[in-house]
């Protein structure tokens, strides 16, 4: 985590909302500090924020290259046909961004006219700045009027209605997990306690022990003996980052036939260590420092992912996880951007330098991991045989 500068505190609009909360009602987790700051719907950053891109505060894969959201296209082609091609299905892109992804994959996938045909397609995001730029990205598609449906979130009532029609889902979720609230705690030479965000004596933000006396201050569903069965080698003073994937039952639980497949960064077993991060204008800072006005994610721990969906779930089956990189390229990456940098000598340097930058294993390549999620009835999705 980047040091806490005290110099370098920003006077939110948020910060000052957080600050009466906690002096009147105590101390607040970690978690929820983290919901405030990206979901609160008045300040919360990806209430109103562009976020993503040169102007916002980072970069995600799609913008980086074209052959990222190409090659997802064409994955959830090969998938569609896994499926028996069926004459209607759902494509939802959680998390949509800017749309770059989901324009990229569907102009790769114009090449099966069926497909498009069939699928029904919804771009879902809390950000209503990027809503707006969703619809400005697949304008130039030349879609049929309703093809395409922007919706806010995972409880969007047509899609709950489609899953009772049983249809099936293909669902892409690029940088989603990464945003999901975690919950912090430290070792001690007696046991775990919980990480808090409170109020130090000068009436400024700080991470201090939970306000209730039981040591984690958590619900009874969490233990220390549940954190000591993950991190039972951690040592005093470190700290560790939990996240509850709660959501991923209503994200993946009604649907009979599916596929989904996750891309975010983190790591594929559990880790010891703070992964708490904030980014605000392409640069790191102190997740305390400017609430509501920097992005905060933390790595993902894809082994408890996979955990948790399993345990909702024993039906259904994991693919990977595997590295960006090892995906990437398994759906041929290279020699789709030999055939670009072919028909367009004179961005070759910019379509090389995106490819390396999305495969790089210190880089991108290695630190993002891919994993898939599907029914019982379908195969191995490609990239993961």
């Amino acid at each position: 985590m980047t040091p806490y500068d005290p110099e370098a505190r920003r006077n939110t609009p948020l910060l000052k909302e957080i600050k009466a909360r906690i002096a009147e009602r105590g101390p607040m987790r970690v978690s929820d500090y983290i919901h405030l700051c990206l979901f609160d719907p008045e300040h919360g950053y990806y209430r109103s924020r562009p976020a993503i891109g040169r102007r916002g505060d980072f970069i995600t894969a799609p913008e980086i290259s074209q052959t990222f959201g190409e090659l997802i296209g064409l994955w959830s082609v090969a998938v569609w046909q896994q499926m028996g091609a069926p004459a209607a299905f759902h494509l939802i892109e959680y998390g949509a961004g800017r749309g770059t992804l989901m324009r990229d994959a569907l102009r790769a996938a114009r090449i099966v006219p069926q497909f498009m045909e069939a699928a029904k397609i919804s771009l879902c995001d809390i950000n209503p700045v990027l809503r707006e730029q969703q619809e400005q990205a697949l304008g130039g598609l030349g879609l049929p009027a309703g093809k395409v449906r922007f919706v806010e979130g995972m409880d969007d009532d047509d899609l709950y209605q489609a899953n009772l029609a049983n249809e099936p889902a293909i669902i892409i979720a690029n940088e989603f997990l990464d945003v999901w609230p975690v919950r912090q705690y430290i070792r001690k030479q007696d046991g775990w306690i919980g990480r808090w965000v409170g109020l130090d004596e000068n009436g400024q933000l700080q991470f201090v022990p939970p306000r209730t006396h039981d040591g984690l201050g958590e619900p009874a569903s969490l233990s220390p003996s549940d954190i000591d069965s993950r991190f039972g080698h951690a040592a005093e003073g470190d700290i560790v980052t939990v996240t509850h994937y709660g959501f991923a039952d209503e994200l993946l639980g009604p649907w009979q036939r599916f596929a989904a497949l996750f891309i975010d960064y983190g790591h594929v077993a559990a880790e010891i260590g703070d992964t708490l991060q904030a980014v605000r204008n392409h640069a790191y800072e102190h997740p305390l420092t400017s609430p509501g006005e920097a992005d905060l994610t933390h790595q993902v721990d894809f082994q408890d992912f996979a955990g948790r969906v399993k345990g909702h779930s024993p039906n259904h089956r994991i693919d990977g996880p595997i590295t960006q990189a090892e995906f990437l390229g398994r759906l041929g990456i290279m020699e789709r951007a030999s055939r670009l940098m072919a028909a367009n000598p004179d961005q070759a340097a910019q379509l090389e330098a995106g490819i390396v930058r999305l495969m790089s294993p210190q880089g991108m390549g290695g630190r993002f991991k891919a994993i898939a999620v599907r029914s019982q009835d379908l195969p191995v999705t490609p990239g993961f045989e």
